[in-house]
């Protein structure tokens, strides 16, 4: 943009360098802040949406930290100039802050897998509040095959059918298939999109994980190990004879 150009014409004046170097470095060290967006996806939390005060602080902090990470991994330059392996590090930490889930749900599955025909037995075993995920097979507007991913909020303790019809589906049976017989209308299924003869490929109720945010306490030992390795570096140069 103009605005962006100008500065760089500024900064070049200034330094005394080449405009055109000077906006071309400029622009690359701009790219860096493509990761921005990635932040809310990987992280919904930042939106704050459902989130207290104090989760909210955590996440800030927590993402500012992931954001300077990642910074300081794409110039090379941390305490003092970094080596290939700590860019690298750099790098896995940063991601590690920006989505801790990833590496947890390696350690821990987030859900627990069932068959289409136990979708009764994966209600009746999800706690009340929370969402069993259902994998559809159907088609779109225009008659076109297509699979996605539905969430069904999961009512008060009662048995898994229901609770099933709590949340408006009908089911049958048909050549080993689980399809939907019918859709009350106004209910939640309704309102994500169910019909009838869509097939119920998969169900999936939400596991007891772990805390993900544990693996916060890796990472910043990791860091620590770093920062140690550099100001070791930065003493030992600093030692040497001029």
């Amino acid at each position: 943009t103009p605005p962006v150009g100008l500065a760089s014409f500024a900064a070049a004046a200034v330094s005394g360098g080449d405009p055109i170097r000077t906006g071309f470095i400029a622009f690359f060290y701009s790219l860096r802040t493509a990761a921005l967006p990635f932040l809310f996806i990987f992280n919904t939390d930042l939106l704050l949406i459902d989130v207290d005060a104090v989760h909210g602080v955590f996440v800030f902090i927590t993402a500012t930290l992931a954001m300077l990470l990642f910074a300081a991994a794409t110039q090379g330059y941390f305490l003092t100039k970094s080596k290939i392996w700590e860019t690298v590090v750099l790098l896995v930490l940063a991601f590690s802050f920006f989505r801790p889930g990833f590496w947890m749900d390696m350690i821990s599955a987030p859900y627990i897998d069932y068959k289409p025909a136990e979708m009764a037995t994966a209600f009746e075993n999800t706690p009340e509040g929370e969402k069993v995920r259902l994998m559809i097979s159907g088609k779109d507007d225009i008659g076109n095959p297509r699979k996605w991913m539905v969430v069904l909020p999961v009512g008060p303790s009662a048995s898994g059918a229901e609770r099933i019809k709590a949340v408006g589906l009908t089911l049958r049976e048909e050549d080993g298939k689980v399809l939907i017989d019918d859709v009350a209308f106004g209910s939640e299924a309704k309102k994500v999109g169910l019909d009838w003869d869509q097939e119920i490929t998969k169900v999936l109720q939400p596991a007891d994980q772990v805390n993900k945010y544990w693996i916060y306490l890796p990472a910043l030992l990791i860091l620590c190990l770093v920062v140690l390795a550099q100001k070791a570096r930065i003493r030992k140069t600093s030692a040497q004879p001029a």
